[in-house]
């Protein structure tokens, strides 16, 4: 009885004398914080919203693990491109537009068109366009790129993503656009969501399946081709 009295109260101290508001003890700023470490340190991820980028939409549904493993998709307006990266290497499948605009006023581009159709395509080491993709910590670092844009937070109301309880943390931006955080309040402060309403770059992406394998197969050899290989060979 000593002893459940003992952890009960050391509960009740805890979480702020009874309270049930979810980091009771913590301003915005501090569980945001928290969140972010959270988010770096873990295993794996899913990413999925649409944002923009250089001021384009762009939707983005990734899954991605610390050792750079990832499988999932992107597209903006009608390109579309499945993506896999295993064992160092990066294979992505894309429709005509998306080619079509990748090699663009590129030397033998024609030719390289009709060969990756169909094709999971192996990109160069060094490829500009993809790099970073499948990389999770470059990911959530270029998220929290601007640190100031989460100090000044605000607690917001406690609500539901894709059935896992959050906390709202909301910040006005200097262009009149609202940004908002949304936090687990269970197990560990994950980042559960982040929206951007308003303003000239509205954004609207989840994280999911923390901790989850991401194992991805290499496409078979009669399926892929080299994009290097192409490219030298068109020219």
């Amino acid at each position: 009885m000593l002893t459940a009295a003992l952890l009960s109260s050391c509960g009740d101290s805890d979480d702020g004398g009874g309270s049930d508001e979810p980091f009771a003890k913590d301003s915005a700023d501090q569980i945001a914080s928290k969140a972010v470490a959270a988010t770096k340190g873990a295993d794996s991820m899913r990413i999925k919203g649409d944002m923009r980028q250089d001021g384009k939409p762009v939707s983005l549904d990734i899954a991605v693990d610390q050792e750079k493993n990832c499988e999932g998709s992107i597209g903006t307006g009608g390109s579309k491109a499945e993506v896999r990266h295993t064992d160092g290497t990066l294979y992505m499948r894309g429709n005509e537009q998306y080619w079509k605009t990748a090699l663009k006023n590129q030397p033998g581009s024609e030719k390289v068109l009709s060969e990756v159709a169909d094709k999971w395509v192996k990109m160069p080491a060094d490829d500009a366009s993809t790099a970073g993709m499948c990389d999770k910590q470059g990911l959530v670092a270029s998220m929290d790129e601007n640190k100031s844009e989460r100090k000044g937070m605000k607690k917001g109301e406690t609500t539901s993503v894709d059935g896992k309880d959050a906390i709202a943390l909301t910040k006005k931006g200097s262009g009149g656009e609202t940004n908002t955080m949304y936090v687990a309040t269970e197990g560990k402060p994950y980042i559960l969501r982040v929206t951007t309403k308003g303003g000239d770059a509205p954004n609207d992406a989840t994280f999911g399946d923390y901790g989850k394998p991401v194992s991805p197969k290499a496409p078979g050899k009669d399926e892929t081709v080299d994009l290097k290989e192409l490219a030298a060979s068109g020219g």
